[in-house]
């Protein structure tokens, strides 16, 4: 995780919305695994700042000056330096703030409800956003593997206007950008992260409260209804997953999950032609869906698959013609490929839409890849 040098004002703050599960993903959880019944923070305690938390922030943050920059600045130094709270990035950690206090780690959403309580408390304008859709380019991956998931970040005001805050500098936002939500949204994506965890970990029981009480939250948040689907499919009953399925769908006609996951159990129930309709309409949201595409092609790319890699990245850089991802992918799989002009005039794209920050970096992927393809040629 990027871990920002305390003097910058601005920095990422990643957080994955919940998350949307299908049936297969969760299929080898224990079911049978006895699992203590969770404690359910309420409302208030998972935002609530301890004591000596408050006391930190007094001491490094408010007392650190009276405008909202310097103690901006200060927050960053608080959350990040060793001299403050020295926070850990843990993909697994969806904690309470007060947790997060205590085992001084967190994930990105954890992060974002930490983040925006603090700010407030110090007098700093703060809300959490949301992302439809985003794509995360992990740099340490060899190919360059994204990650497409749902987002939060957040939002500090400056003078009437907001800035976005968030941790993950190679982020790609959809075309809607950050948009703000209200304290009931952020909530539900807290408790329906922790139900998917406790999902994925065999505990139904806990998954199902957790999931009551993100839709007490907000009952139209079409993500946990999918995931309770899957969780009372597992569970038996495949009349309360229809019911649950078709509501997620109801919310959000485009929810790809939810489709997956409707259809798979239409055809269980041996209503074909139900799941058919809902098949092509999963394959028109893909097919016009600049995120999916992209998927597609760096999955077909892993697996070697380059003309179908290549069909599935242009119509990625069709669909987002903006997105310096987009282009880089496509270049690498037209070098695999040997279309070196087409490669080279994809990377130059790419290059002018990232700016500089981004060019040391395609060279040196480009570099690796010639040097691997020069091996591969010498074998033969």
């Amino acid at each position: 995780m990027y871990r920002p040098a305390a003097r910058f004002l601005f920095f990422t703050l990643a957080a994955l919305a919940a998350p949307s599960v299908s049936a297969l993903e969760i299929a080898g959880a224990d079911a049978t695994a006895i699992i203590a019944s969770p404690t359910i923070p309420s409302p208030q305690q998972v935002s609530a700042i301890p004591p000596a938390m408050r006391e930190m922030l007094r001491t490094q943050v408010i007392n650190r000056g009276y405008s909202r920059e310097q103690r901006l600045q200060g927050l960053v130094e608080m959350i990040f330096d060793r001299h403050g709270m020295d926070l850990q990035y843990d993909a697994d950690a969806t904690l309470t703030v007060s947790e997060i206090w205590q085992q001084r780690r967190a994930n990105c959403l954890a992060f974002t409800l930490m983040f925006v309580a603090l700010a407030r408390e110090a007098g700093i304008q703060a809300r959490v956003q949301e992302v439809g859709q985003v794509v995360s380019w992990y740099q340490d991956q060899a190919q360059g593997l994204v990650y497409s998931v749902g987002h939060v970040n957040a939002g500090v005001g400056f003078g009437g206007r907001f800035a976005t805050v968030d941790l993950d500098r190679n982020v790609l936002y959809d075309r809607h950008g950050p948009q703000p939500i209200s304290q009931a949204r952020a909530l539900a994506h807290f408790y329906n992260n922790r139900g998917a965890e406790r999902m994925a970990a065999g505990d139904m029981a806990g998954a199902r409260a957790f999931y009551a009480a993100a839709l007490g939250q907000d009952s139209g948040f079409a993500a946990t209804w999918n995931n309770l689907g899957v969780l009372e499919n597992r569970s038996g009953d495949v009349t309360a997953a229809r019911r649950s399925l078709e509501m997620a769908l109801r919310l959000d006609g485009r929810h790809d999950a939810a489709l997956n996951n409707a259809s798979a159990l239409y055809r269980k129930l041996g209503l074909v032609a139900q799941a058919q309709v809902l098949e092509r309409r999963l394959q028109w949201v893909q097919r016009e869906d600049p995120f999916a595409q992209y998927m597609l092609g760096a999955k077909a790319e892993r697996a070697g698959q380059l003309d179908v890699a290549i069909r599935y990245y242009r119509q990625a850089v069709r669909l987002y013609d903006t997105a310096h991802q987009f282009h880089f992918g496509l270049a690498r799989v037209y070098f695999l490929a040997g279309q070196l002009k087409r490669a080279d005039r994809e990377l130059l794209r790419a290059q002018e839409l990232g700016g500089a920050p981004e060019q040391a970096r395609y060279q040196a992927k480009l570099d690796s890849l010639a040097r691997w393809r020069a091996q591969q040629q010498a074998r033969r």
